[in-house]
């Protein structure tokens, strides 16, 4: 088994590896994924959110261990380098690999639970949400940064967003990171991200009237 842990939670290093333990019969369950399982745990005065990765096919098994990082590893360092560049993501905590023999097995990705008040998601099902089309131009010069920082958010889609409103403007966050380049994008690349966010054509004409700008 390997662990790392981010400097500020190496004092509890001991609670969060009990809660890796126990994972599956402890924690509160957040959501209903079917490939992944996310839980909640109290430490501290806080929450923290354990996301525990599906054992990957054979071949992954072999990949993760000789080739290439688990989605835990990539998710806690992609989670430092966006923090680094003033992207908003949870704070990364820490993360779990184990192997079974030579292969892979499971990995665990820990991060600091965001109360959020809700996702892009909500802008699609409810075009009438509050102040919608403000969220929405935002939201796009929160995407127009991404790229600007040589981002490219490889699942940016409606529930990989979360949104907090602070006073009157709104601060996103990118969670599920363990798909993301760093580099730069061309015209095409920047306009293709968008792809999957949304299938109305009034919002797609907000997010392309302000990204213009």
């Amino acid at each position: 088994m390997i662990q790392h842990f981010h400097k500020s939670y190496q004092k509890f290093q001991k609670e969060i590896a009990e809660f890796i333990t126990d994972f599956s019969n402890s924690g509160e369950m957040l959501g209903n994924e079917k490939r992944n399982t996310i839980k909640l745990f109290p430490l501290n005065e806080g929450v923290v959110n354990i996301k525990s990765f599906q054992v990957p096919n054979i071949f992954n098994q072999f990949a993760y261990k000789f080739l290439r990082k688990s989605k835990a590893q990539r998710s806690f360092e992609y989670a430092e380098k966006l923090l680094s560049l003033d992207i908003g993501t949870p704070q990364p905590v820490a993360y779990f690999e184990y192997y079974k023999g030579f292969l892979f097995n499971k990995s665990y990705y820990v991060s600091e639970h965001l109360d959020y008040d809700l996702t892009y998601r909500e802008l699609i099902n409810d075009l009438d949400y509050p102040d919608h089309e403000n969220i929405l131009r935002q939201f796009t010069k929160f995407t127009y940064k991404l790229h600007e920082n040589n981002v490219h958010f490889l699942d940016h889609s409606p529930g990989n967003t979360l949104i907090k409103k602070v006073g009157d403007a709104y601060q996103f966050y990118l969670v599920d990171l363990n798909r993301m380049e760093f580099k730069s994008l061309s015209f095409e690349g920047r306009i293709k991200n968008f792809e999957r966010l949304s299938k109305h054509k009034s919002m797609v004409e907000v997010m392309s009237d302000e990204y213009a700008k």
